[in-house]
C-alpha cells in the first residue's frame, strides 16, 4: 500500500519504518528540512532501538521516502496518517495548532486529487477533537464531504518509548474508528497480519480508547507506589506484596471491576479502604489516591440519586438493593443510602429484591433489616410485578437475571434508571436512562 505520514517524530518514525519493513511505500512528510535529510539518508531522527537498522534498510529498498512537499505526499499515496504533536498547553488543554495545519494543508491537495483518500488520525486527541477540528479542517479546506469524497480514521498507537518497534508488532490491540466503513477496511488491510483483536468502532470510542490506556497507566504507578510507600513504613517488601498481587488475574488484573456503573459497597470494600486511610494516617502518609477513593465512591452514588431526582416523579420503584446481585448482604450497600434519601425527600416508594425477602424471614440478615432498617423493610413488596405496576421511574440497583427484560416489562411512559446495565442499549431521552451509558 501507499502511505504519507506527516510528522516525523516518535511516532511518525516509527510506523514509516515498520510499514516500510511490511512492503509498503511510504513517503514522510515534514517541513523540518533536518529530518527530511536525516531520513532520506536512512538516518533515524531519534534514539529508538532497532529504527535506526528499518529505517536504513526502507530506504535502501525504495520504499522510504522524506519531502516537505504536501502535495507530492498525498498524490503519491492511497492513504495519509497524521503523526504530529499535541502538546500540552498551560491550562491542561491540548494545542492542536499542528493538526489543524496539517489538515488543511490536506484538505487543499484533496480538492485537487479525484481518487478517494483516507485520512487517518496517529496524534492522540481529546474525544472531540476529529469530529471540532479534524473534520471540518479537511472539509473546508478541500470543499469535499467526508465519508463521500474521502474518507477519515482514528488510529490510537500503543508505542512505548524504548520498546516502540516490539509495540509496533507485538500490539494489546488494533483500534480503528472509522466515519465509514470503507476507509477501515483500508486500515484493516495494513494491519491484517498483526496477532492481536482488531476493534472497529466510532472516531469518538478510539479517541477515548487512548486517554483511558494512558491515564489507567499513569493510575497504576500511582497506585503501585502508595501501596509501596506504606509498605516501607511498615517494614514490607513493597515489590514482593505486589509482585503476589499480580499473580491473582482473575480479579485484580482483569476486567471483572472495571464496568462502569453504580458505587461498591459491601462488608469488604469500604471497611477496608477506611483502615488502610486510617493506617497511612497513622504513619503520617500522604496517599492522595487511596484517600480519594471513598469520596469518588460517594460522587457516584449521589451521581444515582441525581439523577432519579430528575425524572421528576413521586412514584419511585426500586428493583435490587442489596450491595450486589446474588446476595442478601445489605452492609454499606449504596443503594440503601440511595433508598434513605428518597424517603427524606418525600418520595413515595416500592422495594423490591428477592434475595432481601427471604433474608428477611429465615437469612442472617434478618436482624439488620428489620430493627436497624425497618423503615425500609415496611417498603417491600413480594414480587417485582408489583413494584413495577407502581412506579413511574423504575430504579435497577443490581444486576439480577430477572430484571434483565425490563424495558419489555415496563410500559412507555415509565422511564428506567439503570445503575448497572441489565440492556444493552445506550440511554433513550424518557425512557431508559443509563448511569454511564
Amino acid at each position: 500500500m501507499r502511505v504519507s505520514i506527516f510528522g516525523m517524530g516518535y511516532v511518525g518514525a516509527v510506523s514509516a519504518a515498520c510499514l516500510a519493513n511490511e512492503g509498503n511505500y511510504v513517503v514522510g512528510v515534514d517541513p523540518n528540512a533536518t529530518k527530511v535529510e536525516l531520513i532520506n539518508k536512512g538516518v533515524s531522527p531519534i534514539i529508538e532501538l532497532d529504527l535506526d537498522v528499518l529505517l536504513a534498510s526502507g530506504v535502501e529498498r525504495g520504499l522510504i521516502f522524506a519531502t516537505p512537499d504536501v502535495r507530492e505526499a498525498v498524490f503519491s499515496t492511497d492513504i495519509s496518517f497524521i503523526c504530529v504533536g499535541t502538546p500540552s498547553q498551560p491550562n491542561g488543554s491540548l494545542d492542536l495548532k499542528y493538526v489543524r495545519a496539517v489538515c488543511e494543508d490536506i484538505g487543499k491537495v484533496l480538492a485537487e486529487k479525484d481518487d478517494f483518500h483516507v485520512v487517518v488520525a496517529r496524534s492522540t486527541m481529546l474525544p472531540g477533537s476529529m469530529e471540532d477540528v479534524v473534520i471540518p479542517a479537511l472539509e473546508e479546506a478541500s470543499g469535499k464531504k467526508v465519508g463521500v469524497d474521502f474518507g477519515v480514521c482514528n488510529n490510537p498507537e500503543f508505542l512505548r518509548e524504548g520498546t516502540a518497534i516490539y509495540d509496533y508488532y507485538n500490539p494489546p490491540k488494533t483500534v480503528i474508528g472509522e466515519t465509514d466503513s470503507r476507509s477501515g477496511q483500508l486500515l484493516v488491510n495494513i494491519y491484517e497480519n498483526m496477532d492481536a483483536p482488531l476493534i472497529r468502532t466510532s472516531i469518538n470510542t478510539a479517541e477515548m480508547v487512548k486517554y483511558t490506556d494512558n491515564v489507567w497507566h499513569a493510575l497504576k504507578v500511582s497506585f503501585a507506589n502508595e501501596i509501596g510507600n506504606i509498605c516501607k513504613e511498615i517494614d514490607i517488601d513493597g515489590h514482593e506484596v505486589m509482585d503476589i498481587f499480580c499473580k491473582d488475574t482473575k480479579l485484580n488484573l482483569s476486567a471483572y471491576y472495571m464496568k462502569p456503573g453504580f458505587a461498591f459497597g459491601g462488608s469488604c470494600l469500604p471497611k477496608d479502604v477506611r483502615a488502610l486511610k486510617y493506617k497511612a494516617r497513622a504513619l503520617d502518609l500522604e496517599l492522595p489516591v487511596i484517600n480519594s477513593i471513598m469520596e469518588n465512591n460517594q460522587i457516584q452514588v449521589d451521581r444515582g440519586f441525581d439523577m432519579i431526582v430528575s425524572k421528576g416523579n413521586k412514584k419511585v420503584s426500586i428493583l435490587g438493593f442489596s450491595f450486589k446481585a446474588g446476595t442478601d448482604d445489605l452492609r454499606e450497600s449504596p443503594m440503601v443510602e440511595v433508598i434513605e434519601r428518597l424517603i427524606g425527600k418525600g418520595y413515595d416508594l416500592k422495594l423490591y429484591d428477592k434475595n432481601i425477602s427471604l433474608a428477611s424471614l429465615i437469612g442472617a440478615n434478618r436482624d439488620y433489616i428489620l430493627n436497624h432498617i425497618p423503615h425500609i423493610s415496611k417498603l417491600m413488596v413480594s414480587s417485582m410485578e408489583e413494584a413495577i405496576a407502581h412506579g413511574e421511574t423504575i430504579v435497577i440497583g443490581n444486576a439480577a437475571e430477572e430484571f434483565r427484560q425490563i424495558l419489555s416489562d415496563t410500559k412507555d411512559e415509565q422511564v428506567v434508571v439503570d445503575l448497572v446495565r441489565v440492556s444493552d442499549l445506550r440511554s433513550i431521552e424518557g425512557r431508559y436512562d443509563g448511569i454511564c451509558w
